[in-house]
This record gives C-alpha cells, structure tokens and sequence, in this order.
C-alpha cells in the first residue's frame, strides 16, 4: 500500500487519436520526465508465435504507439526518456535459421515478414530526432516471467494447468519435443529484473539512444523443469522425451534465402505429444474442472478456458530458438541475475494468490546451485 501510494493511475484510450490522447494525458496532470511504453494488442484466435497473426499485430500495435507520441507532442510533455519494449522476436528466430547468439546490432530482417517492432523502433528514433531533449532506449527481453491477471502471452501459465491436472489424474507430464529440445538451454526474462534494467538504461547517460537484449543470465532446461514441475504439483514424475523419430510432427521453418542467416537448412520444431491437442480433450478439461470446484474459491476464473491459444505457445516454445547476448548490457554496467528457476515458481505462487492457477504443493523451488 505504501508503493501504491506513490502511484496515479491515469486511464487513457491508445486507440484514440493523438488530439484526444493529449486531453487525457492533460486532464490526469501527467508530468513526464521518463516514459515506458508497453501497450501490446494481442491478435485474436491465434497464437501471437503463429506467422499468421504478423499482419493483425501490425495493425493494432503500430498504430497506438503513433498516438502516444502524437499524443506527447501535442500535450507538449517532453520527457528526458522514452523507452519502448519490444522482444526477441527482433532477430527473426521464429521465421528460421538466424545468427547466434542475438547481437544488438545485428541486422532486422525486415525483408522477410512484417514485425510490429521494427515501425515502432523508426517511429520512436524519428521523434527523438525530431525532439533533441528526448533520447531512447529499445528493451528486448525473451519469454517473459511475471504475474498478471491478464497476459496477451505468457508462455509459462500453461504448464501449471497441465501439471495440476497430470497430477489429479494420477499421470505424469509429458514433454512433446526431442530429446536435443528437453536438453537445450534456454534464457528466459524475468519481469521485475527486466523493470530494474530497464530503470538503469533511462537513468544512465552512457545508455542513452541504445538497444538493450534483457535475460536472467540462468540457462534453464526442460529436463531441469519438468522435473522441478512434477515436484511442486505432485505430479508421479514425468514422461520425457519421445525417442522415436516416427513419432515425430516436425514444424519446419525457414532457411536458405528466406531465413534470416540467408543460408543453411531449415531448422525444425518437433512435437511428438502436443499441448495444443491435450487442451482440447474432454476430460482433462473436465478434471481441471474438479480441481477449480474442490478450491473452495481459491481458484476464481477458469484460465483453461481463458488460455486456449496459450497451449499452441507450448507447442513453440520447445523450439531451440537460440540464445540473446548479454555482452552489451554487462559493458554498460549492469550486473542483475535471476534464477529462472525460482521466478517462474514465484510466478505460479503469485498467480494462485491471485485466484488465477492452483497453487504449488510445495513451499519453495529448489535453485540452480
């Protein structure tokens, strides 16, 4: 409460037009001397991760970040800073075959799909070109760890739901890729330690006008997390990966010219039991069910239902799609770390707090150490 009450909320409308945006901007006495711009429209009836959406999310992302600084300009607030949130998807490792490890400076693959990111990034250099007393920073953290009542992605949530009802039913988790994916190592953002980087590239002159990649510096496998996984839920172990090729429905994505490294074979997303199929079967739906009912409350909304297309993001996020430097933001100066592992158990133990997952059976995760 003591935070809370440094906190005004203002409600403003970013599909608005500038003009309006402005009086709204006006009628809540904004004062602005750092700006954090993370308005995200999520696609509709489709996984955010599917090529498929690429034209919907420009649609309704490009738009409302051209309001806001509209809206800046004709409130004429000028702020120190303005720092915009985008993701990994900047390197094009979702379209194919791409450089490694994701360098800030290396090249947009604009050539090959639209990417909401990339329009943003121009508009928002533009104004600070335009508006000398501001400067940017462009925040690209990968696979977001946080707690929110609602999230147009969080590739995490899924799995509490499915070890919850793996466990009432007695089974353990499965785990759809092969076995190079149960063992790749992948990073992961946690979102408090994404805020606190964040912070320090608007606070720190030398960080001015620059890119930051943001990881929790702790590799985490899904050999390590299933089975951390099965533990907090009372799961009866899990069911690793599947060793037979034939059972395999391999995702291809791109590679040669149409990739983002501009040659080499196409990498693979391989799925051997889908989340995406689990989801939609009738009795783990029934069974979660059960589980919400036996909460006595606890459990306040039915995020099986809500989250549908979140289990189409399981089936993606196997893919061993590379790993983010972190060269940049350790020559600037800042050293955070977070151990993955711990921040998506705090995760799912905010989540129950809020009435959103069941809760962990267990009282803390077992760190990476």
């Amino acid at each position: 409460e003591e935070q809370q009450s440094h906190i005004k909320h203002v409600s403003i409308d970013l599909t608005a037009s500038g003009d309006k945006l402005a009086s709204q901007l006006k009628e809540g006495g904004v004062k602005a001397d750092y700006v954090f711009f993370y308005g995200y429209i999520s696609p509709k009836n489709v996984s955010a991760m599917d090529p498929k959406a690429e034209e919907e999310l420009v649609k309704a992302n490009v738009p409302i970040f051209k309001n806001f600084l509209e809206a800046l300009e004709s409130a004429k607030l000028e702020p120190k800073r303005i720092l915009l949130q985008t993701g990994g998807k900047n390197y094009g490792g979702q379209i194919g075959r791409a450089r490694l490890p994701y360098i800030e400076s290396d090249p947009q693959p604009r050539h090959l799909s639209q990417n909401f990111y990339y329009p943003q990034e121009d508009m928002l250099k533009k104004y600070c070109q335009d508006h000398p007393s501001t400067s940017w920073n462009v925040i690209r953290p990968f696979g977001v760890i946080g707690s929110v009542s609602k999230a147009g992605m969080n590739m995490m949530l899924p799995f509490a739901i499915i070890a919850s009802v793996q466990a009432k039913k007695n089974a353990p988790i499965f785990f759809g890729g092969d076995i190079e994916e149960w063992q790749y190592e992948y990073l992961h953002s946690s979102a408090r330690l994404t805020g606190f980087l964040s912070e320090w590239a608007v606070l720190e002159n030398e960080c001015a006008n620059q890119a930051f990649n943001a990881h929790d510096g702790s590799p985490m496998s899904w050999d390590l997390f299933y089975n951390e996984l099965a533990r907090w839920y009372g799961a009866p172990g899990v069911a690793g990966p599947e060793l037979d090729d034939s059972k395999f429905n391999d995702v291809v994505l791109a590679g040669g010219k149409d990739c983002p490294l501009g040659y080499g074979p196409p990498t693979r997303i391989r799925i051997s039991r889908s989340a995406a199929d689990w989801a939609k079967n009738d009795t783990n739906k029934t069974t979660y069910e059960q589980i919400i009912q036996e909460s006595n409350g606890s459990i306040k909304v039915n995020a099986y239902e809500d989250n549908m297309e979140q289990f189409d993001m399981v089936d993606f996020v196997y893919y061993k799609i590379g790993q983010p430097s972190s060269a940049k933001f350790r020559r600037f100066g800042f050293s955070g770390f977070v151990d993955t592992i711990e921040s998506v158990f705090e995760m799912y133990t905010d989540l129950a707090k809020m009435g959103i997952i069941p809760a962990p059976k267990v009282e803390a995760a077992k760190p990476m150490i």
